[in-house]
C-alpha cells in the first residue's frame, strides 16, 4: 500500500488483505477462521436473500499522533450488532467473538490502515447474514458473521462543510415498532429511492419525519440529526431512529463542554429555532447543514454556509479523541497496534 493516495481515497471498497468469519449450525458458533477470500458460497434459498434477515455494522480504527492504532468504540458497536441479531431472531454471537473478531481484522491488515495526518481511516464492516436453507418465512437457526475491512479517505476532503439537505415528506425510513432502531440491511433499502431522487435534485441528504404522524424529525439519511440553539445539542427521540455510537459520542461531549443535551421528541416547526444543524454518523462523524429544503411546502431554512462553532468544536473535539491527541477520559478507544 505504499503508493496509496490515501488523501484521494472515498467512501468505498478497496480490496485488504484478510477477512474473518464465524459460523453458527447445530446450536453452536464455529472458531474464528481467518481468510483471504472476498466471496461468500451461499444456497440460492437461503433466508437472508429471500427474508431480508441480514445485518451489520460500521466502525473506524485510526492510526493516532502517536503511531497506535486504535479502535473506536467497538463494545458498543458489539452490543447494537447483537441488539439487532436478537430483533431478527438470528443466533446472537458473543461479545467477545465480535470485539476479538474486529481485533484481528486490524491486526492483519495493519498495512491498510492509513498514516497519521491523511484523514484517512480503516472502516470495518461486520456483517451477519440468516444462511438457513429452506422457503418459508422462519428464524434462521444458521448463520454467518463475516468481519472485513477497507481503507476509507476524509468524508470531506477539503476540510467539513455545510451540505444540503431534502425535507420529503412522502416516504418514510422506518415504521414506529419496526426495526427502525437497529441496524438491519432492510432500514436502508427503504431509503434508496428518496435518496436517489434527492441527488437527482441537487441534494446531499434526506431529512424524514415519524411515520406515523409525520410532525416530528427522525434520521437524516443514514444518519442521526441534531440541531443546537442556546447553547443546548437537541436530538430527536424516537423507537424508530438507530441508536447511532457517533450521536452518543457527540451528546457526551457536548456535556463535557457544558452544554445542555436534550434528547426528545422534535417537531419539524423547530427547524426555524436552530442555529446550527448536523446529521452525525460513523462515515463523517458530523455533516454540518447548511440548507434544508421542505420538497412538499417549498419551505428553505438557512443556517449559513459556514460551519458553526459548536459543531466545529465537537467535530475536533470526537476526532482529538479518535486519533490520540486529547485524552480518552470516557474510555472509548481501544489499542489494538
Amino acid at each position: 500500500m505504499n503508493q496509496v493516495d490515501w488523501g484521494a481515497l472515498g467512501f468505498d471498497y478497496y480490496k485488504t488483505d484478510w477477512n474473518v468469519r464465524f459460523y453458527y449450525k447445530d446450536g453452536k458458533w464455529s472458531e474464528m477462521e481467518v481468510t483471504e477470500d472476498e466471496y461468500i458460497r451461499m444456497h440460492m434459498s437461503a433466508s437472508c436473500l429471500h427474508y431480508g434477515l441480514e445485518l451489520f455494522e460500521g466502525l473506524k480504527a485510526f492510526r493516532g499522533v502517536d503511531g497506535k492504532v486504535r479502535l473506536f468504540r467497538v463494545g458498543d458497536n458489539a452490543r447494537r450488532l447483537r441488539a439487532s441479531a436478537e430483533r431478527l431472531c438470528l443466533p446472537v454471537p458473543t461479545m467477545e467473538m465480535i470485539v476479538e473478531g474486529c481485533k484481528e481484522v486490524v491486526r492483519r491488515n495493519e498495512r491498510h490502515v492509513p498514516p497519521y495526518g491523511t484523514g484517512a481511516s480503516l472502516y470495518l464492516r461486520p456483517v451477519m447474514f440468516g444462511t438457513k436453507v429452506g422457503l418459508g418465512v422462519k428464524p434462521s437457526d444458521e448463520a454467518m458473521l463475516i468481519i472485513y475491512c477497507s481503507p476509507v479517505g476524509a468524508y470531506f476532503k477539503e476540510g467539513i462543510k455545510p451540505i444540503k439537505v431534502a425535507l420529503d415528506r412522502e416516504q418514510d425510513r422506518a415504521a414506529p415498532r419496526g426495526t427502525g432502531d437497529v441496524k438491519v440491511g432492510g432500514n436502508y433499502a427503504a431509503s434508496i429511492y428518496s435518496g436517489h431522487h434527492a441527488h437527482e435534485l441537487g441534494y446531499s441528504n434526506v431529512l424524514y419525519l415519524d411515520a406515523k404522524e409525520h410532525k416530528y424529525i427522525e434520521e437524516c439519511g443514514a444518519a442521526n440529526f441534531f440541531g443546537i440553539k442556546n447553547n443546548t445539542y437537541v436530538t430527536p427521540k424516537s423507537p424508530s431512529i438507530l441508536p447511532s455510537i457517533t450521536n452518543m459520542s457527540l451528546r457526551q461531549l457536548a456535556a463535557d463542554f457544558g452544554m445542555k443535551v436534550e434528547e426528545r421528541e422534535v417537531p419539524v416547526e423547530e427547524l426555524t429555532t436552530f442555529e446550527e444543524c448536523g446529521a452525525c454518523g460513523t462515515a463523517a462523524v458530523i455533516s454540518p447543514i447548511g440548507t434544508i429544503f421542505d420538497m412538499q411546502t417549498g419551505v428553505r431554512y438557512d443556517y449559513g454556509q459556514e460551519v458553526g462553532a459548536q459543531s466545529m468544536r465537537l467535530y475536533a473535539g470526537l476526532q482529538d479523541i479518535q486519533y490520540g491527541r486529547a485524552e480518552d477520559t470516557h474510555g472509548w478507544t481501544t489499542v489494538v497496534l
